[in-house]
């Protein structure tokens, strides 16, 4: 019986970078060996343990056996006869397919450590097919890895593109797509995600919506880019640079513009009404992939408020008023900061914008800070009350919007 440190925080040691969680697995053990040593069992579709001081996770050494469709389709096998070469086998990628034994020594038998130096996601085994979350995984570690330089190797991109002409891609479960699609937006290269799927023909099957904005024109005096599918991508990178590690302004950013892909083409490259076409489509990714409440409501008012804040010095204080009441901003002001910044994402994430200045943001949320000012309990103090008190908070708001604005 041998435990062996694996994975992420064997990969990431090699590449200078701190480490996160640390997994194990164990070779030569049955689970009853495990349990008599205290280990507490925790895995529900193979035998995983955490470790009686520790917390760490440790897994008895496994193979898998593809039995049907999808990512639940297998046979797993934790006999203690599987060895260690056999479960690193089953990994995804060689950089996550090495071992560290007690001694320091590195287990790699297939290569890792060589593509960790070459900056390459490869493939460990033919078996990478059989598991559709694989070509997710190689699309999220794209967008983490791409600032170090990896690319994705051209043999592993073949085998992805066989999946997605095969079929394989089309059972991924909903969960699955948005587990992998939260960590991609929290990642420092969102947009390389989008490339890698793009490439190999997941996105128009994962995402249509997005994977439809690529080749749309837009007005290259305000888009220099112009193709807005290029454009979400920008936009994407500049929310995970203006907000790291934060999937909420990187979903919303990713489906701001939804409703370009809508436009007829006769009227490229304007898009007037793009922001109420595209609410649809937001309701429809939303739903298919059962994103999270608080992820749908700021993805649907990003698309619908972004252009009103690029022209927030153009709004009236009444417009004002209730820009920040559409978005639900005075019950819940943390709204109107995301908002703020996922428009500014958009505004910075155009070519050659990158380090522009957005001073709506700061604008709205001073506004927003004198609006909350005006307290409805003041009115009632003051002896306003029944329905006129909604009538009388909004004119109390709006005086305090328009004094903001003009400085008095």
């Amino acid at each position: 019986m041998r435990a062996y440190l694996v994975g992420g925080a064997v990969r990431d040691r090699l590449l200078g970078r701190e480490g996160g969680d640390r997994d194990w697995v164990v070779v030569g053990a049955t689970p009853e060996q495990m349990l008599a040593q205290g280990f507490k069992p925790v895995g529900r579709d193979f035998p995983v343990f955490l470790h009686p001081r520790t917390g760490e996770e440790y897994a008895l050494a496994r193979t898998e056996r593809k039995s049907g469709r999808g990512y639940r389709g297998f046979v797993v096998d934790a006999h203690p006869a599987v060895t260690l070469e056999e479960d690193l086998a089953r990994r995804d990628l060689t950089i996550n397919a090495i071992a560290q034994d007690e001694d320091g020594t590195l287990i790699d038998p297939y290569g890792g450590v060589r593509d960790i130096q070459a900056r390459v996601l490869r493939h460990v085994s033919p078996a990478f097919v059989e598991d559709p979350v694989r070509l997710l995984r190689v699309a999220r570690f794209a967008a983490r890895f791409a600032p170090l330089g990896f690319t994705v190797a051209p043999e592993t991109m073949a085998l992805m593109a066989r999946m997605v002409a095969d079929g394989e891609v089309d059972h991924l479960v909903p969960e699955r797509v948005w587990q992998e699609l939260r960590r991609a937006l929290a990642e420092p290269v969102p947009s390389a995600f989008l490339a890698v799927l793009r490439d190999c023909g997941a996105l128009a099957r994962i995402l249509p919506e997005v994977d439809a904005l690529y080749g749309v024109p837009q007005r290259a005096e305000f888009h220099p880019e112009i193709d807005a599918g290029v454009h979400t991508g920008l936009v994407v990178d500049m929310a995970a640079r203006l907000a790291p590690g934060d999937s909420l302004i990187g979903f919303a950013a990713l489906l701001h513009d939804l409703g370009k892909a809508l436009t007829p083409a006769d009227e490229w490259p304007r898009h007037v009404g793009h922001e109420q076409r595209g609410l649809a489509a937001v309701d429809a990714v939303c739903a298919r992939l059962k994103v999270p409440a608080d992820h749908r409501e700021l993805a649907r008012i990003a698309c619908r408020e972004h252009l009103n804040l690029h022209r927030l010095d153009e709004l009236r204080p009444a417009s004002v008023h209730d820009l920040i009441a559409r978005c639900d901003g005075f019950r819940r002001p943390e709204r109107i900061a995301q908002l703020a910044l996922v428009c500014e994402a958009d505004a910075r994430g155009r070519l050659g914008k990158h380090d522009e200045p957005y001073p709506q943001r700061e604008r709205l949320l001073a506004l927003h800070r004198a609006a909350l000012a005006v307290n409805a309990r003041e009115l009632v103090a003051a002896g306003v009350s029944g329905p006129e008190v909604g009538k009388r908070l909004r004119e109390a708001r709006i005086a305090a919007i328009r004094a903001a604005m003009t400085g008095r």
